[in-house]
């Protein structure tokens, strides 16, 4: 009867771990594409919105972490409930750091609107941050459903973002070859891409730690990569 006692006291503590967990990553689905919508739409209040918001994203992180540190302490989880625990806390805190780049590209809104308006790429900042925002909502579901198929796609699909990324790179490129006077909004708009491309990249170790979480080890394939700018970027 103890132990019996002892488990579902476990299993409340760890789905109230995991919902806060998943209102974290509810409020960086928003963040991102609120975020791509303020540079869009030229919307400083949502802009601001996101900034706020940030705060409340890093508080989670920090009653993610607590409980967590809790729940260790108090049940002395083992085996796949330890693994549970440790994998709630890394998801937190790339759920974290995505926050923190919406919350830096909201930040470069107000820059942009005090720069001639360069064409075309705002809308490839907003098929970026959809492509990473369903990247997430799926890496999420992979994980409340123990998916390690859904969450491997997740994985691949990080190459999507890539492409995309690298192509704006070059979009921006021949716009400030172009036009010199493109130089200042392209250099913060390339700024913008590169923190959604890091955004794909904690969204996919999200993946790799669900991939963890149901098979007991990492993936074993290197994570493809697309991004052709690396060498570029080296030298800015």
């Amino acid at each position: 009867m103890n132990e019996a006692h002892i488990a579902s006291a476990f299993d409340r503590d760890l789905e109230a771990l995991q919902a806060t967990l998943m209102k974290m990553g509810g409020m960086v689905e928003t963040a991102i594409l609120d975020s791509a919508k303020s540079l869009a739409e030229q919307d400083i209040e949502l802009a601001e919105q996101v900034r706020r918001a940030d705060k409340g994203i890093d508080a989670l992180e920090e009653r993610v972490n607590e409980e967590a540190a809790r729940v260790i302490a108090l049940r002395a989880p083992t085996a796949s409930d330890l693994r549970t625990v440790l994998t709630v806390i890394k998801i937190s805190a790339n759920l974290e750091r995505c926050g923190d780049y919406a919350k830096n590209l909201a930040k470069r809104t107000q820059i942009l609107l005090e720069t001639p308006e360069v064409d075309g790429t705002s809308a490839s900042v907003r098929r970026m941050s959809r492509e990473v925002q369903l990247m997430l909502k799926d890496a999420l579901d992979a994980y409340i459903q123990r998916d390690e198929e859904l969450a491997q796609q997740v994985i691949l699909r990080d190459v999507d973002v890539d492409q995309m990324y690298t192509a704006m790179f070059r979009e921006l490129l021949t716009h400030m070859m172009e036009d010199p006077r493109n130089i200042t909004a392209c250099m913060h708009l390339h700024f913008i891409g590169k923190n959604i491309e890091r955004m794909g990249d904690h969204v996919t170790s999200i993946a790799e730690q669900v991939v963890y979480l149901v098979t007991g080890h990492m993936p074993d394939d290197a994570r493809p990569k697309q991004d052709k700018t690396t060498y570029v970027n080296e030298g800015l």
